[in-house]
């Protein structure tokens, strides 16, 4: 390991961060809200990527998102689930960085969004960087320092 000293934290690249796309859960603009729900309650996870055909990143798709589209005015909706698209709900403000940039700009992204979309300069999508990743390298990252430094 450099010396903590020596560590540019906030220039390095992001490359060992990114979880790849091939081990991320999405889904198309196409499925049904019905299939992604259940792609994200399998997963785990509250919200995922929508990538199109050509593995474009389009969107992101939550839980959240689809409850909001089903809840009605007296009652929940649920078979709205079948019927309405993700392309129909889904968040296209999201947090996405082309692959080559710095892990200062991923780490103020993952302030506001639980995970970074990562995308390579023809626009494909390269994977996400989750906010745990970011914060268990600063947590690393800091033990080291105060460990150089006892001072801290």
């Amino acid at each position: 390991m450099p010396n903590i000293q020596e560590t540019d934290l906030l220039a390095g690249g992001i490359d060992t961060f990114i979880i790849p796309a091939d081990q991320v859960a999405h889904v198309q603009p196409d499925n049904s809200l019905e299939h992604a729900l259940l792609v994200l309650v399998k997963s785990g996870y509250t919200a995922i990527p929508v990538l199109g055909m050509d593995s474009c990143l389009r969107g992101i798709i939550s839980k959240a998102k689809i409850l909001d589209s089903i809840l009605g005015v007296e009652r929940m909706e649920p078979e709205k689930l079948s019927s309405l698209t993700v392309e129909e709900v889904m968040e296209r403000d999201f947090s996405a960085v082309k692959a080559d940039v710095v892990f200062e700009k991923v780490m103020s992204l993952s302030i506001q969004y639980p995970f970074v979309c990562v995308e390579n300069h023809d626009g494909q999508f390269k994977g996400i960087i989750p906010r745990s990743k970011i914060l268990a390298h600063l947590n690393g990252y800091l033990h080291e320092l105060r460990k150089t430094n006892p001072s801290m």
